[in-house]
């Protein structure tokens, strides 16, 4: 079964200037209405760091969730994030980045990787504690702008590592964009057999003009767990291309329908989303779109 998960908190995080709480409700509220199977709408994170997402918790209390079935899910990047979105019953994924690259970890998390493991096995706990599942991130997931070491049996690694303690969800993540289709369909071949028990998802950022090159990569390696942003908005701000962000929901949903795949989406109410992202979004070039 095909899974489209919209992620609002990752195309919204990164916008300077502050966007009203009544606002993203309003966004997020539409969203839920399209039928997506779930929303990355928010994380509990330092406002320090995140200052955008410091009213997750007043957002979730006033969305509408009495007419959906699409599933929250909330980015927490430490044990005490974690234990604070735990507190509610509407969440049923948190979120943890787990970078391949130990520079980005340390900038990401300000913990090492063997630190972050450390972490993530206390949030599994938890998580199971309050009838939650662990999304992990392997961010970097193709390689880094660092130097640091990077190949396949990296990646494949942390899926062993994550399925000792637990972890039945992994998103492999092209952080800055840099995934080739051929690298994107070896791993997926490799790690779907060898880890039965998990599910790979995709979480791409990428040019407009490559993107559905690994989608469809993706797709035919076996994947069937996508993340993507209306607009194409969010993404990594290190990437070199200023074009370089999240996936486009909409390209990726008519990418999906020209297979003949039915997505169980309201095209109408994902039209109206469109038009209220554009009170949210600067849409400067449309080539994102």
């Amino acid at each position: 079964m095909m899974k489209l998960i919209e992620c609002p908190r990752d195309a919204m995080q990164g916008i300077k200037e502050w966007i009203p709480t009544e606002l993203k409700v309003q966004y997020i509220n539409q969203l839920l209405k399209v039928g997506f199977d779930s929303l990355d709408f928010g994380s509990f994170v330092s406002a320090k760091v995140i200052p955008q997402m410091q009213d997750t918790a007043e957002v979730l209390r006033r969305l509408d969730l009495s007419i959906t079935k699409t599933k929250l899910l909330a980015i927490v990047a430490s044990v005490n994030g974690a234990k604070n979105a735990c507190q509610f019953s509407e969440i049923s994924y948190l979120g943890f980045p787990l970078s391949a690259s130990e520079t980005f970890q340390l900038r990401n998390t300000n913990k090492t990787i063997a630190q972050s493991f450390d972490s993530l096995k206390e949030i599994q706990d938890l998580c199971l504690q309050s009838g939650k599942k662990l999304v992990v991130y392997i961010s970097m997931g193709f390689g880094n702008p660092y130097g640091d070491p990077f190949d396949q049996s990296i990646v494949e690694k942390f899926a062993q590592q994550l399925s000792e303690i637990g972890v039945q969800i992994i998103m492999l993540s092209d952080t800055i964009g840099v995934s080739e289709p051929n690298l994107i369909v070896d791993l997926f071949t490799q790690l779907n057999p060898a880890f039965p028990e998990i599910e790979f998802g995709a979480h791409f950022h990428s040019n407009p003009r490559t993107a559905m090159q690994k989608i469809e990569a993706a797709y035919q390696a076996g994947c069937r767990r996508f993340d993507g942003a209306v607009g194409g908005f969010g993404g990594c701000p290190m990437a070199k291309d200023e074009l370089t962000g999240n996936i486009a929901t909409e390209k990726m949903v008519q990418h999906f329908l020209h297979k003949g795949i039915d997505l169980h989406l309201s095209l109408d109410a994902l039209h109206k989303a469109i038009e209220i992202s554009r009170e949210i979004f600067i849409y400067e070039n449309e080539a994102i779109v």
